[in-house]
């Protein structure tokens, strides 16, 4: 037998740089080293107690079987009704709504029900690290367009019309956006649909952070511009990052029927459903909305500190500049000026100052360096003092 164990697809997917950070963070600080994280893109609240408590009720009542692979009917028609109040339905259709293991998943599972070999997918960078891979285990091919802080980390429709060739299938849009906390306004996310709808093309819209904004920042949703934008937006998000739910891997998808069928059925195929008894909890969220905004908005009070905080500490130091974020919870300045790599930045910070960012490299991005400010305010100083110090010995 050749030794050859490994298929075509797990030997071209990379492994998540992020979790890969954060791990190695971990590792040190089980060590006993006094590492300052700032990789982990989650929360660091815990879920609101009424959530817990409904999934506690849940696993009492004996809600630990087998749900239906789309998702729990209560939860898919409470969500259908929130996208309907929200434009993004024409109708409060439930069909049309696909809970699944995270919100990774609905990104995955969306781009594996829509594009295949011989597909193109149009992937802003910087990107999320996850985007590209799951492209190519889909068998399609991702294609970069790349917006630099210059121009605010976004694509223009302008950008996207040059790179779509007879093969482009979809367009991946996340706003607000992880690595940079950048978001679109709506007359730029309208063009890119507008274009979208008139070459023919599918937009996946990636919109877990839409509910974490800063300056009072708005988020618009392009499936809910026109009809004809309904139909050609997946809208993909989760409870995980909204409601500090990341290890309740709960992720929602909507689209239109035949898509919607497909997502459903692949997951069939491979997850079979979410966690049933966590699909309790997040009805509870969607059934209790004031409460879990309520949640939301005391956790956005200390994300904002931190963020200023971070965004100021930053731009104190030579060699780095960085742009102020409106939503999700990261930053991502550009350290191009100190002469070296996002790489080896990030390496040596972690070895000789103990604090873990991500590399701009692993967002597409080199030249840059992603921190989450989902952390501490001691962290945080901590961390920046660091940070100075480490910029101070290698421009020397």
């Amino acid at each position: 037998m050749k030794n050859n164990y490994l298929s075509p697809w797990a030997k071209n997917v990379s492994p998540s740089p992020t979790l890969a950070v954060d791990a190695k963070a971990k590792a040190l600080k089980a060590a006993g080293e006094d590492v300052c994280g700032f990789g982990a893109g989650e929360p660091d609240f815990d879920t609101p107690a009424f959530i817990k408590e409904a999934c506690a009720k849940a696993l009492a009542e004996g809600k630990t079987k087998y749900a239906p692979a789309a998702g729990i009917p209560d939860l898919r028609q409470a969500l259908a009704d929130q996208y309907h109040e929200n434009g993004v339905l024409t109708e409060a259709n439930s069909a049309q709504v696909v809970v699944s293991p995270g919100g990774k998943y609905s990104c995955y599972l969306a781009i594996l029900a829509t594009c295949g070999p011989g597909d193109e997918v149009i992937i802003p960078a910087p990107y999320w690290v996850s985007y590209p891979e799951m492209v190519k285990l889909a068998g399609a091919q991702p294609k970069i367009i790349l917006a630099g802080d210059e121009q605010g980390f976004k694509v223009t429709a302008a950008q996207i019309e040059e790179a779509i060739t007879p093969a482009t299938k979809l367009i991946i849009l996340n706003s607000p956006s992880n690595p940079t906390g950048c978001l679109y306004e709506k007359s730029e996310m309208e063009e890119i649909v507008e274009l979208a709808c008139k070459k023919d093309l599918l937009v996946m819209s990636d919109e877990i952070y839409e509910y974490l904004l800063y300056d009072g920042s708005t988020h618009y949703r392009p499936a809910s511009f026109s009809s004809e934008a309904a139909e050609r937006v997946i809208t993909v998000s989760g409870f995980s990052k909204t409601f500090s739910m990341t290890g309740w891997r709960l992720g929602t998808l909507v689209a239109n029927p035949e898509i919607a069928k497909a997502v459903a059925s692949l997951q069939s195929q491979t997850t079979s459903n979410a966690t049933t008894f966590s699909q309790y909890g997040a009805l509870a969220a969607v059934q209790n909305w004031s409460s879990a905004m309520q949640a939301v908005n005391e956790m956005l009070v200390h994300f904002d500190r931190r963020r200023l905080m971070l965004l100021d500490g930053l731009n104190a130091i030579n060699g780095i500049s960085c742009l102020r974020s409106q939503g999700a919870f990261y930053l991502f300045p550009n350290i191009s000026e100190l002469g070296m790599s996002s790489e080896d930045f990030s390496n040596q910070l972690l070895e000789k100052e103990k604090v873990a960012v991500v590399s701009g490299h692993a967002f597409g991005s080199d030249g840059y360096i992603r921190l989450s400010y989902a952390t501490s305010d001691e962290i945080i100083e901590k961390g920046l003092s660091r940070i100075t110090s480490f910029c101070k010995e290698s421009t020397n």
